[in-house]
């Protein structure tokens, strides 16, 4: 038996389209993925309404009855869309028109689960008229994503990474005929623009354990055609410190970072690992932060791991038995950049994750001799620009990943260390000492009758420096360090 639970805000809408929306002038039901959610009491804000007449007709009015905008979707095929404000988050009313029958237009549709519908005039009036041709409740209730047809993912090949989300979503397994034919046409994902396979990717890497997503990604044939580079990284053999090779260990770096992220249990971590990790409000609220439509850093910080060995497999080289990997920093930065660009990230997104993969090593590097000097601090999270926070959390999902079941705690529990260091003497400088600006481009020009330019600049730079290093604190000891320096290079020309 089905129980009748409706958000009071969307029974309204509803009621205002009744008129243009139920016969005799229209037949209309509720379809896919709102009837879907709706059975198993999960909100959508997103409704989709099936109607026997002019859909973008009826768009057109409904946006007006409810007070709410039109937009064209798709005019070749008749979508329309009415955006209505809601309390917290828009109503999305994505209007289509059927021809003759519906239950043939739900068998057209790719997965049982969103084949059903419900009679619209029936809904407002609080009865249940649920039409489910391929059994779509029964496989909500087994838990089961299944293909209507075999043909769906010819029809549509997006449908393809669609079914990977939608389980992943929905906590649903993929019934195995379709994961079959999944297999069979993964090939046709390289016919799916870049836009759609990013928009999947990025909805299937906010959700934990998206590391498990990426190994099933790559069961069913589908990450190296979306990513044909991550094919040279498999079976890369690494240094000895190192317990999978380049691929694995990049996986297992984004399960290592879904766990110290407190998103998800890692078969790896314990408790004792995650427990010094530096965390608070906000922290959590820095990786929830957007960077692109629909991409937060904790999404993209995913992405980055995937990403952050693009490159050792081409710069793999191996002296006196000693494997090494040099420049694939910067090369991989490159990669990720290409990568990005043929899936049409934003502009925005792909230098976050290109500033992710080149100072990937950088927090390693600053810590090789003990705890960095203020200074090395300073101009690391002036080079990362903004990304600082995010690679030093990297970091320590990549040594994590490097040793694996044999991590060392005590080693980690230094590293972790070393990583608060730096972000505690950031947090002096932003807070408590960089704030007060001790000279001005113009305190140089007329203390030391410099003409503006480039050596401006880099004065300036060093003053900061030495502010941020605690070595110069007041307006006259910066005026004395600058002039110390020019003296240096007055005795050096001479």
């Amino acid at each position: 038996m089905i129980v009748f639970v409706i958000n009071v805000d969307l029974m309204g809408i509803l009621s205002r389209l009744s008129p243009i929306c139920t016969p005799p002038d229209c037949k209309s039901y509720l379809v896919g993925g709102f009837v879907r959610d709706w059975l198993v009491g999960r909100d959508n804000a997103d409704l989709d309404i099936a109607v026997s007449g002019d859909a973008l007709a009826v768009a057109q009015e409904a946006a007006e009855r409810v007070d709410g905008r039109y937009v064209m979707l798709d005019e070749e095929n008749g979508v329309g869309r009415v955006v209505v404000p809601g309390e917290n988050t828009p109503w999305h009313i994505d209007i289509t028109s059927y021809n003759g029958n519906i239950e043939k237009d739900l068998l057209r549709r790719d997965f049982t689960v969103n084949a059903m519908a419900l009679d619209l005039a029936d809904f407002i009036e609080e009865k249940v008229t649920l039409l489910d041709p391929a059994g779509g409740e029964e496989d909500l209730k087994k838990g089961l994503l299944r293909q209507v047809s075999k043909d769906v993912f010819a029809a549509d090949p997006s449908r393809l990474m669609r079914a990977i989300r939608l389980a992943r979503e929905l906590n649903l397994e993929i019934e195995p005929v379709t994961e079959e034919t999944i297999r069979l046409n993964s090939a046709l994902i390289e016919q799916v623009p870049g836009e759609k396979v990013r928009e999947e990717l990025v909805r299937i890497f906010a959700l934990p354990y998206a590391a498990n997503s990426v190994r099933y990604l790559d069961d069913v044939g589908l990450l190296c055609r979306i990513m044909p580079e991550l094919e040279e990284m498999k079976g890369v053999k690494q240094p000895k410190e190192h317990y999978w090779d380049v691929f694995d260990h990049s996986i297992e770096a984004m399960a290592a970072l879904e766990f110290i992220l407190r998103e998800s249990d890692w078969v790896y971590g314990r408790a004792d690992l995650r427990a010094d990790v530096p965390w608070s409000g906000e922290i959590e609220a820095h990786f929830n932060g957007e960077i692109g439509s629909g991409s937060t850093r904790r999404t993209l910080l995913k992405l980055g791991l995937l990403l952050h060995d693009i490159a050792k497999p081409r710069t793999k080289t191996i002296d006196e038995e000693k494997i090494r990997f040099l420049g694939h920093t910067k090369e991989g930065a490159v990669t990720a950049v290409e990568i990005m660009e043929r899936l049409r990230f934003s502009s925005r997104e792909i230098k976050y994750v290109e500033k992710l993969v080149y100072h990937h090593l950088h927090p390693a590097q600053m810590s090789n001799q003990g705890l960095p000097s203020d200074k090395a601090i300073y101009r690391y999270f002036r080079d990362t620009e903004g990304a600082g926070l995010d690679i030093l959390f990297l970091a320590l999902a990549d040594y994590l990943a490097v040793a694996g079941p044999r991590v060392n705690v005590d080693e980690w529990k230094m590293h972790i260390e070393q990583i608060k260091y730096i972000i505690d003497v950031h947090n002096k400088q932003e807070n408590e000492i960089m704030p007060l600006r001790l000279v001005t481009g113009d305190d140089l020009i007329k203390e030391f009758k410099l003409s503006p330019g480039r050596n401006i600049g880099r004065l300036l730079t060093m003053v900061r420096e030495a502010q941020a290093a605690g070595e110069v604190s007041t307006r006259e000891e910066a005026l004395e360090y600058i002039r110390i320096e020019l003296d240096k290079g007055a005795s050096c020309a001479a």
